[in-house]
């Protein structure tokens, strides 16, 4: 852990970050006149989708806007399905 005063945070923030980028610093505390105020912590995707992650955890879901475009037609095939039923009997 590397604990760096405020006014040196923003002399040096860009090389702070590729610090955290690179690995080479796990965590990086600020401190203003000598009290501990922050951390700086490299960012980690949530891996996670909160509480729908148990409703999608199932689904085959597209990666990409490329294949969810190419499909396999079978939701549009599920309309034109149901387009053709009589609604209103």
């Amino acid at each position: 852990m590397v604990t760096v005063n405020m006014h040196d945070a923003k002399t040096r923030l860009s090389s702070l970050v590729e610090g955290l980028e690179s690995g080479r610093e796990n965590e990086i505390v600020l401190a203003r006149n000598g009290k501990l105020v922050a951390r700086l912590v490299p960012y980690s995707a949530p891996k996670r989708f909160g509480a729908a992650h148990h409703i999608l955890a199932g689904l085959n879901l597209p990666e990409t806007v490329e294949e969810f475009n190419a499909g396999d037609g079978e939701i549009a095939a599920d309309f034109e399905v149901s387009g053709e039923q009589d609604i209103f009997p």
